[in-house]
């Protein structure tokens, strides 16, 4: 067994998007790959033969991350392999182009071209669409320009691109880029007479939409000036073209809607009691009458932490009168149902993280994270899980991996999970430094699934530990509720964590450092404001200043006042009283931040903000900025800055805790 090194995730296969040919009788997926050189990931669609088990590599290309069932052979996949084409897009014409290929054999071929920027698609037939696509109030169209019309359109569009236009909030996404006037729009679209039908407005954007028998139901958030955090749910008759209200969208966060039995079944949160991260429950309406079906005490999504995925897959999906859907209990993520009868049933067993399924006949099918195992392909069936892929399997046979061991405790009454991880060559007697992981959100968790940078750390001798303090997900809403005591009981539940972890392991005190990213690295960054108990911290994509994240990032405006309980103009002097740069004439903690030009989740002047404030009070800092990265950087930023990154933080500790 050799020790696992910190590129060694290069050579990980991050799995996603299994879904079920519609005769049942094979599965496709994407496996990625990160490519070093290349800088970027390569993708390719596999398939699988449900009866035999045995896979396969569908496509070559290495740029195929995402795909539809067209049929029970055939399989769609939007590409952009005309050169011509790829050129007008690169000088602003909107193409989006799909391939098809049999999955018998053959080469792919074009299939059809949307004049559109397509964000999604569900196929109604072999000719019809409903797609989502980008669509631009402000935008100049070049599809059908020629000439001297065309020369000028290019002209400005060049122009455009040295200065933004912003009326609106949010104006820019992470992800995303800038968003002014922008939506995602929902159309019917067919190939054969290449008609367009929109079905949103135009400032209205759709986040969620399903089909069934000549109906769509959708969901928008429609807004002018200002988005707020509600949804309204229509629905739309393809062929009689009639657009019908549903929901209204002034009381409700709305997480999903579908087709449930004799009526429509969603997920909603109505913010009343717990906020913007409140639980939604199951609603059903009927004959227009909106009435609660379930209570429902956990998020509707895997929120299980892990730098080993890439690429996602469908949450929610309604057959044989049941809705399947992804939740989080505790520490784990798993499978659920809950039938036209109200009955909720969770479908998987083990330990870990289903990151995506999908149901095919008798079995169910899903790629997960199982003990310290990276993703593979499971089955489900007569509820037994049994493996059925080994794209990974030679990292848990080669490398020396760290079992993490539970470590609960209790603080103020209340029991929080914990788990330390012991260096991989760990030796009685000898004292080690260790290092405090600390999640985003904060309603994620922390599982015993396999974390690329703490297996790392551990492999080059260093304690890890983590654990899952009040403000995170799986327990009710409750336990998640911190809005307005951010830094206080969190905070102790973490500093009580790191005391019993000491107490418990031979881990030298002076020797430990603390990292976490975005909610992580706001609690980072309060850490070596309150304590000095820390010989170095790695502060991520953190938060400095609420009234900073406010007003400049995609969320700050909503999300900061609802977890703060507090303002700007409303009670300001609690918005500073949970900023930790207030506090940081009291650091003298050695900080390494880790930021992204493009994070506008976290945007990187609160780095900077901090960064300054401490070499201001003569505190060791350094900040490393990563350009053409957003808030994912450290689960699916480019190969090389994800390696630099490692590497920063690594090198941080190194030289403090060693």
């Amino acid at each position: 067994m050799e020790n696992l090194k910190l590129k060694d995730f290069l050579e990980y296969k991050y799995l996603s998007g299994i879904e079920v040919s519609p005769d049942g009788r094979n599965s496709a997926f994407i496996v990625h790959k990160g490519d070093y050189e290349e800088n970027n990931y390569n993708s390719n669609i596999w398939i699988m033969n449900n009866s035999t088990k045995e896979y396969i590599k569908l496509t070559g290309m290495n740029e195929e991350k995402s795909f539809l069932w067209l049929d029970e052979t055939k399989i769609l996949f939007p590409s952009m392999r005309d050169k011509k084409l790829k050129a007008r897009v690169e000088e602003g014409e909107n193409w989006t182009c799909f391939y098809v290929i049999d999955i018998r054999g053959g080469e792919a071929q074009e299939y059809m071209r949307i004049p559109m920027l397509v964000t999604s698609i569900k196929s109604i037939d072999k000719d019809n669409f409903i797609i989502t696509a980008k669509y631009d109030n402000y935008g100049i169209n070049l599809n059908e320009l020629v000439g001297d019309e065309r020369a000028e359109a290019v002209k400005k569009i060049k122009e455009s691109k040295d200065y933004e236009i912003l009326d609106e909030i949010p104006f820019w996404s992470n992800g995303n880029g800038f968003t002014n006037k922008k939506r995602n729009r929902l159309y019917v679209y067919n190939r054969i007479n290449g008609e367009l039908t929109p079905i949103s407005d135009t400032i209205s954007n759709v986040s969620y939409y399903s089909y069934k028998d000549g109906v769509i139901l959708y969901v928008i958030n429609r807004y002018k000036d200002k988005q707020e955090q509600r949804e309204a749910i229509y629905s739309y008759d393809i062929k009689n073209k009639k657009t019908e209200l549903i929901l209204p969208g002034e009381d409700y966060r709305v997480n999903f809607v579908e087709f449930f039995g004799e009526g429509i079944l969603c997920g909603l949160n109505d913010t009343l009691k717990y906020g913007i991260n409140q639980n939604p429950d199951f609603y059903m309406i009927k004959n227009g009458k909106l009435e609660l079906f379930k209570k429902h005490d956990t998020w509707m999504v895997n929120t299980v932490g892990s730098d080993c995925r890439y690429g996602g897959g469908k949450s929610f999906r309604v057959k044989d009168n049941k809705l399947y859907f992804l939740t989080t209990v505790m520490h784990d993520a798993f499978l659920s149902t809950i039938d036209t009868d109200g009955n909720e049933k969770i479908l998987t067993k083990a330990k870990g993280s289903v990151d995506s399924y999908a149901i095919g006949e008798g079995e169910i099918y899903f790629i997960g994270l199982r003990g310290i195992k990276l993703q593979e392909l499971y089955s489900l069936k007569n509820g037994e899980e049994k493996q059925l892929t080994k794209f990974n399997e030679s990292i848990v046979e080669s490398k020396k991996l760290s079992i993490p061991e539970k470590f609960n405790i209790i603080n103020d009454g209340v029991e929080i999970e914990g788990w330390v991880m012991k260096p991989v060559d760990y030796e009685e007697g000898k004292r080690y430094p260790g290092i405090l992981d600390i999640h985003g959100g904060p309603k994620t968790v922390y599982g015993e699934v396999f974390y690329h940078e703490m297996q790392v750390w551990a492999n080059m001798g260093y304690f890890v530990f983590f654990c899952n303090p009040r403000g995170g997900d799986g327990r009710g809403n409750e336990f998640a509720d911190i809005r307005g005591k951010y830094g206080t009981i969190d905070y102790e539940d973490l500093m009580k964590f790191t005391d019993e972890v000491i107490k418990a392991y031979p881990i030298d005190e002076t020797k430990i450092g603390v990292t976490g990213g975005s909610y992580g690295g706001f609690m980072t960054n309060w850490i070596i404001g309150h304590t000095d108990r820390f010989a170095c911290a790695a502060s991520q994509r953190s938060i400095a200043n609420w009234f900073s994240k406010f007003g400049t990032t995609d969320i700050g405006y909503y999300f900061n006042v609802d977890q703060n309980a507090s303002s700007p103009w409303d009670n300001p002097e609690k918005l500073w009283w949970h900023s930790p740069m207030r506090y940081a004439d009291k650091v003298k903690t050695p900080t390494l931040f880790i930021h992204s030009e493009e994070d506008y989740r976290c945007w990187v002047v609160e780095g900077i903000q901090m960064f300054t404030s401490l070499k201001y009070h003569g505190v060791p800092a350094k900040l490393c900025m990563f350009r053409g990265e957003n808030h994912e950087l450290s689960r699916s930023g480019k190969p090389r800055h994800r390696v630099k990154r490692l590497e920063e933080i690594t090198n941080w500790f190194e030289f403090y805790l060693k």
